[in-house]
C-alpha cells in the first residue's frame, strides 16, 4: 500500500493508491444548526436521480436524526465498534484508519448491509436522548436532545468504494474530484458497498451494478450547485471548492469556513478517507458525542459559530447559503453587504448582512381596509 497524507488526521497514513489530487475539489458546508429535517432535498434528488427500476430504495440524499437515526440501519455504529476506539492526541488521530485496521486479504475494514438494513430510511425521527419525567419542566440547557444530519456522498480524497473496487470501475474526475461510478466496468461485485463507511453506494438488481451521488456534475459543469443545495428550505448548503490548509485562500468560502474560521468539521475523520462535506456542529448536542462524529475542533466551532453576531464576516458569509443557484467560488464583505462573485470577480449575488424589517401600518390608506392579525 501506498502512504499518503491526510489533513484531517494530522498524519500520513496507508491507502491503496499514491497520492492524487485533483485541479480543484468540489467540496461543500452544512450548517446543521438550520436543519429542520424537512426532506425537500431528498424528495429533489430522489424524484431526479432515483426514479427507475431497481433504485427504489435508494436515497443518494437522506436526512437523519440523530442519536438514534440511521438509514441503512447503524451504517455508523457497526463500523465504529470494528474499530480501535477514537484514539485523539489533540488534531493528530492516533488509531487506525479503514484502510489500516483491514483485515488480512482484504483492501478495506467493511461491512455490507443487509436488505432489511435499507427498510427504514426515517427510523429514530425525532427520538431524543434522554427524557422529560411526567410533570417535569424543560429547562435550558438539557440534556434531552437531538439534532438533524443530512448527508450526501463525501466525495472523499481517498475514497473508501474507489480503493475496495478490484475492478477499478470507480473513480474520481481529475478536473472536480467528483467521485463516479463507470457502470460499463462494473460488475457488481459490491465490494463498494462494502468499502463505503458511509453507506452512499447503492447496488441496482435489476442493472447488476453499482451506484451513487454524482454531485450533479452536470449542473457543476454549468456552474450551478447540485439539486439537493438549491431546493434546501433551511438553507443550511453551500458548495464550491476546497484547498489544501497550506494553500486556503480568505476569499474562497469554503476555505474561510473550513481552514481559516475553522467552523466547519468533516463527518468522521478517523475512518481516514478525508471526506469533502463539511459541518458546522450543533450547538445544543453534548461535546463528547460531537467529538466521536466529528474528531477534535467542536467546541472551537461552537465558539466561532456563537460569535458570528460579532463577526462580521463569518455572519455575512453564512447569508450566502441558499442565496443563488450559482456556485460561489469567491466572496467579499463591504459594510453591510455581501457580495458573492464568479472565477473571474463579477458580483452574482449580493445580500445584506441584516434583512430590513417592514412593519405594515393597521389601516392601509390606498385600499381603505384594516388589517388585523390572525390568532
Amino acid at each position: 500500500m501506498a502512504r499518503v497524507y491526510n489533513w484531517q488526521i494530522g498524519r500520513e497514513m496507508s491507502y491503496w493508491y499514491p497520492e492524487e489530487r485533483p485541479q480543484k475539489q468540489f467540496a461543500a458546508v452544512f450548517d446543521i444548526n438550520k436543519c429542520i429535517a424537512c426532506q425537500t432535498c431528498t424528495l429533489a434528488c430522489k424524484t431526479t436521480w432515483t426514479s427507475g427500476k431497481g433504485q427504489e430504495y435508494m436515497l443518494w440524499n437522506n436526512v437523519e436524526t440523530k442519536p438514534y437515526g440511521f438509514y441503512p440501519l447503524a451504517w455508523d455504529i457497526n463500523l465504529l465498534n470494528r474499530l480501535d476506539g477514537q484514539q485523539w492526541s489533540g488534531h493528530h488521530y492516533d488509531g487506525r484508519t479503514i484502510f489500516e485496521a483491514a483485515p488480512e486479504g482484504e483492501r478495506v475494514l467493511g461491512w455490507r448491509p443487509d436488505d432489511l438494513d435499507y427498510a427504514y430510511p426515517n427510523v429514530g425521527e425525532d427520538d431524543c436522548a434522554g427524557q422529560i419525567e411526567n410533570g417535569a419542566s424543560l429547562s435550558i440547557p438539557h440534556m434531552t436532545w437531538f439534532y438533524y444530519l443530512a448527508r450526501i456522498c463525501n466525495h472523499c480524497t481517498y475514497p473508501g468504494c474507489l480503493a475496495s473496487c478490484p475492478r477499478g470501475s470507480i473513480y474520481k474526475r481529475p478536473e472536480d474530484g467528483i467521485v463516479l461510478v463507470d457502470q460499463g466496468r462494473c460488475r457488481g461485485y459490491q465490494e463498494c458497498v462494502k468499502g463505503c463507511p458511509y453507506k452512499k453506494v447503492f447496488f441496482n438488481p435489476m442493472t447488476g451494478t453499482s451506484e451513487k451521488c454524482i454531485a450533479c456534475f452536470p449542473k457543476i459543469e454549468t456552474g450551478l450547485q447540485p439539486q439537493c443545495f438549491v431546493n434546501c428550505i433551511g438553507k443550511i448548503r453551500l458548495a464550491g471548492w476546497i484547498s489544501r490548509p497550506e494553500a486556503a485562500k480568505a476569499d474562497n468560502p469554503i476555505d474561510y469556513l473550513v481552514h481559516i474560521k475553522k467552523v466547519a468539521l468533516p463527518l468522521f475523520p478517523q475512518f481516514g478517507l478525508e471526506p469533502n462535506i463539511y459541518y458546522i456542529p450543533p450547538l445544543h448536542a453534548p461535546n463528547s458525542f460531537l467529538h466521536m462524529m466529528f474528531g477534535p475542533g467542536v467546541q472551537e466551532a461552537q465558539a466561532a459559530y456563537r460569535n458570528a453576531q460579532q463577526d462580521l464576516d463569518l455572519a455575512g458569509l453564512l447569508q450566502l447559503f441558499g442565496s443563488t443557484e450559482a456556485l460561489i467560488p469567491k466572496w467579499k464583505r463591504e459594510g453591510d453587504w455581501v457580495s458573492g462573485m464568479n472565477d473571474a470577480g463579477a458580483v452574482m449575488v449580493k445580500v445584506p448582512l441584516k434583512e430590513p424589517v417592514h412593519v405594515r401600518q393597521p389601516y392601509d390608506k390606498l385600499y381603505q381596509i384594516s388589517r388585523v392579525n390572525c390568532p
